[in-house]
């Protein structure tokens, strides 16, 4: 894997690494900021009896008012502007108008194009009083994306990302999906390198100042493995376990990590109840 300067880069995948400057960390500060808000304005929303479809609206229309567009809106045939992912469905849940009931919790995924800046996030909500064990996966699964976070500085690799992870989660008695994994992003959607989150310490590429990416485990109460849905996008857990998933995009500084879509209001941690 080769890096090289993103304002020399095509504007597509090309195998490379791009390295971004300042201009680049002031747009997706804003784009991650934007998403961030749009998250925060859905908390109080999120409840038993609401639809995710309703929920989707609300994204568009955020988006839309705020000068931004979803991401996912038309990417590579998906029609929503996020994705909604609930109880024992891993990622890409397709919103629809199935009301969340009590009990549920649900992952929403937004991708926000900023001035042509991708804000990635997504957080888990509870819907009204949830079992202790959800609440318990939420939790470690939050844990486990700020531990991966947290390892982010020039020289580190990837695999001290996912180590950090796995070594976290696997002795809670739950399991780290395997087949989806963070990527790089910036005027790009999705771009390298993965961001694979298993690993080994010292393992894997290179962290750089400049790079932008996003961490975003997927933790499963039961066994790691999944399948996709006949409709191509819904992937669910085997073995029919709960799954959680939260993430942030982050950037690489000269001395550590810049998180981008932080809550200002603290609302990306987890909330049980209102």
């Amino acid at each position: 894997m080769t890096y090289v300067e993103a304002a020399t880069a095509p504007l597509r995948k090309n195998g490379q690494i791009k390295l971004y400057g300042k201009d680049a960390f002031a747009g997706m500060r804003k784009a991650g900021g934007l998403v961030a808000e749009c998250l925060d304005m859905l908390t109080p929303i999120v409840k038993p009896g609401v639809t995710t479809e309703h929920i989707d609206n609300l994204v568009f229309e955020f988006g839309m008012d705020h000068g931004a567009f979803p991401a996912t809106l038309g990417y590579r045939g998906y029609r929503k502007s996020s994705c909604t992912s609930i109880n024992h469905v891993v990622c890409h849940g397709i919103p629809n108008d199935k009301p969340l009931r009590e009990g549920d919790i649900v992952n929403i995924d937004v991708t926000l194009i900023l001035d042509g800046w991708h804000g990635d996030s997504s957080r888990m909500y509870a819907i009204g009083e949830i079992p202790r064990r959800a609440e318990r996966l939420i939790d470690v699964t939050h844990e486990a994306m700020e531990r991966g976070i947290a390892t982010v500085r020039p020289g580190s690799t990837t695999g001290d990302i996912g180590h950090a992870i796995q070594s976290f989660v696997e002795p809670q008695h739950m399991s780290v999906v395997r087949d989806f994994c963070g990527h790089g992003l910036g005027r790009l959607f999705h771009d390298e390198p993965n961001i694979v989150h298993v690993g080994r310490p010292a393992e894997g590429i290179v962290l750089k100042p400049g790079m932008l990416f996003t961490i975003e485990p997927m933790i499963n109460l039961g066994r790691p493995h999944v399948k996709v849905l006949s409709d191509g996008w819904t992937a669910v857990t085997r073995d029919r376990s709960l799954s959680a998933q939260f993430e942030h995009t982050v950037g690489v500084t000269q001395n550590g990590v810049e998180v981008f879509t932080r809550s200002p209001k603290g609302l990306d941690k987890p909330i049980f109840r209102a």
